[in-house]
């Protein structure tokens, strides 16, 4: 029970951040990942935008639609997914959703 219990949220974690990388990958640039697709995260998903402009402006927006604390580090900056436990699939699709709005209106 416990092994398809963690067998299950390991599936879980893949399909949430498979929302956002592909979301990532698929907006021609847009989007800029920081990892290697080898080295990616399932907990925390690293971007940026063309310019901190864009950024400020994507983290102000994304807290007007309740998704919070999207900015990056304070000393590295971009922006930053997590995507921890408590958030649902559904959650995460609903940010990928946001994300294609963002890029249509903005790129």
């Amino acid at each position: 029970e416990p092994y398809r219990r963690q067998r299950q949220m390991c599936i879980r974690d893949r399909v949430k951040a498979g929302l956002i990388y592909d979301t990532i990958d698929q907006s021609g640039g847009f989007y800029k990942g920081h990892a290697d697709v080898k080295d990616r995260s399932m907990m925390n998903v690293t971007f940026n935008l063309a310019t901190p402009e864009l950024e400020k402006d994507f983290v102000e927006k994304a807290k007007k639609n309740d998704f919070i604390g999207v900015k990056g580090h304070r000393l590295v900056g971009g922006l930053r997914i997590s995507l921890y436990n408590a958030v649902t699939p559904e959650a995460a699709k609903a940010l990928a959703d946001f994300m294609k709005e963002y890029k249509r209106t903005n790129g």
